[in-house]
């Protein structure tokens, strides 16, 4: 499963995007909202877990028996928090394209923590208490998250329940979300 952010790396990496704008575009939110998806689905697929549906009351009619790897159930709590998740990135501006967002301190940050430790005034206009809290950029993806989650919600249940065959991202961000332009260069995802 290592090669499915390949596919969107090389796809958001030609989308085309001003060199100052720093907000995550489109093409990168679906990037990190299928990866988190795939993620959180990937932590609960090996269960072995039968849920039980129905009630048996008086009647004597038996409960329904589903698999939760393949149950609503499972979609329901992997959907449920995965915009979260995307406060865990960071904004490693030494990166192009849509690497520049990955979970971990940047280089940079990482070189100017250590220069504060030795003693060096570093003054980046926020109090250092506040230089691992989540940045604009990656506020500005969770909300994006949420809102493309929201919006496509039923995409994502019909991959879910009927194309698991299919990759998510190109599910979802090629066929569904994005348009050609979006794409950049369309051989790119070949």
């Amino acid at each position: 499963m290592r090669f499915i952010p390949l596919t969107l790396i090389l796809v958001c990496g030609f989308a085309k995007a001003d060199q100052d704008e720093r907000l995550p575009n489109k093409c990168e939110v679906c990037k990190f909202l299928t990866m988190e998806l795939q993620a959180s689905l990937e932590k609960t697929g090996r269960s072995k877990e039968v849920l039980e549906l129905g009630e048996v009351l008086d009647t004597g009619k038996r409960r329904r028996k589903i698999k939760y790897n393949t149950s609503e159930t499972r979609l329901t709590e992997a959907v449920d928090n995965i915009c979260e998740g995307i406060l865990q990135y960071n904004v490693h501006a030494e990166r192009p394209g849509s690497l520049r967002y990955a979970k971990g301190a940047s280089q940079t940050m990482t070189t100017l923590k250590n220069l504060v430790h030795k003693g060096v005034k570093v003054d980046l206009g926020l109090p250092y208490e506040l230089w691992d809290e989540p940045s604009v950029e990656v506020s500005d993806m969770k909300k994006q998250c949420e809102t493309m989650l929201e919006e496509y919600e039923e995409v994502v249940e019909d991959w879910y329940f009927h194309h698991q065959d299919q990759r998510l991202e190109r599910f979802l961000c090629v066929t569904h979300i994005l348009t050609t332009s979006e794409l950049g260069t369309p051989n790119a995802i070949h």
